[in-house]
């Protein structure tokens, strides 16, 4: 049996398909093929909150690979969800429209407080201490969603509208900045220690960078002193000079300050980073929809 996932982000577009594997009581996944295009709708959506008939025909023709490849791989079922460009561009709608027309694939535009649920669903904290506090830190290209853990349980979760195309675009808002701060300080003072849980790209590209040891958490120094490391270099040289890629040069710096930034207001000495996304996530509400809940 086969699941995929579709994210529709402000910086890139991404098809997970996943292998479902039933060990008697236990349902669980494995990522099968994970393709990520950088086609960047942010850029439209938040400086014209618009998505240009050029990128839309962009996005409607990967939908089409998309449909075809979950067609080749014989997958059972999908789910399709877009965030933050897509919820400030005003042809949103018409656009998932035109692709459910032309591609058959049902898209559905979620809000930032449904993202953030889907995120931390797929239970990152099963393999860590549950008797502590965590702060999941999901930052995209629009949109960064924080969910605070106590005990296993969610006490708060928030979306703000501070995401790194954002930023580069300079359409992020300095009262934004303070709310988000706000809440990171109001809902983490009561706790002598909290720990945080990274998911996002850039995250997960630092911490490749860092060379830690599979499961060992990213220090605030490390992630500090490595912010500091790349800065140091043009664009052009972390491209050519340091290998990294073309649409993650520049996102990784932005991507850097936020996750500084929290760690910084909650006083975050670690950070924990599983790998995971919103494609896992809805990976596993597909399961907990087919599977878990079955009679």
């Amino acid at each position: 049996m086969r699941y995929a996932a579709i994210d529709i982000g402000s910086n890139a577009i991404r098809l997970l398909i996943a292998d479902i594997i039933e060990n008697n009581e236990s349902v669980s996944f494995k990522k099968n093929t994970l393709i990520r295009v950088p086609l960047r709708l942010g850029d439209d959506a938040f400086l014209e909150q618009h998505i240009s008939d050029r990128k839309a025909t962009d996005l409607v023709k990967t939908m089409r690979a998309f449909r075809n490849l979950m067609d080749v791989y014989k997958v059972t079922d999908y789910t399709a969800y877009a965030t933050s460009a897509m919820r400030e561009a005003r042809n949103g709608q018409e656009i998932v429209h035109t692709i459910k027309t032309d591609a058959e694939i049902d898209l559905e535009i979620i809000n930032g407080q449904k993202e953030a649920k889907i995120i931390y669903s797929n239970h990152s904290e099963d393999n860590i201490d549950k008797s502590k506090n965590y702060l999941y830190i999901d930052v995209g290209g629009g949109s960064t969603e924080l969910s605070l853990f106590s005990d296993g349980k969610l006490l708060a979760s928030r979306s703000f509208n501070i995401g790194t195309i954002r930023i580069l675009d300079n359409q992020d808002k300095e009262e934004t900045w303070q709310e988000m701060r706000e809440f990171v300080r109001e809902h983490t003072r009561m706790f002598k220690t909290v720990s945080g849980i990274g998911t996002g790209g850039n995250i997960n590209k630092l911490y490749r960078l860092s060379e830690e040891k599979n499961g060992a958490p990213l220090t605030f120094l490390k992630l500090k002193s490595l912010y500091s490391y790349l800065n140091s270099f043009s664009l052009k040289d972390r491209i050519n000079v340091l290998g990294i890629n073309q649409n993650r040069a520049d996102v990784i710096i932005p991507a850097s300050e936020i996750y500084l930034s929290v760690m910084k207001w909650a006083n975050i000495k670690n950070i924990f980073v599983p790998s995971v996304g919103l494609v896992d996530g809805i990976i596993q509400t597909l399961i907990e929809k087919n599977l878990l809940h079955r009679d």
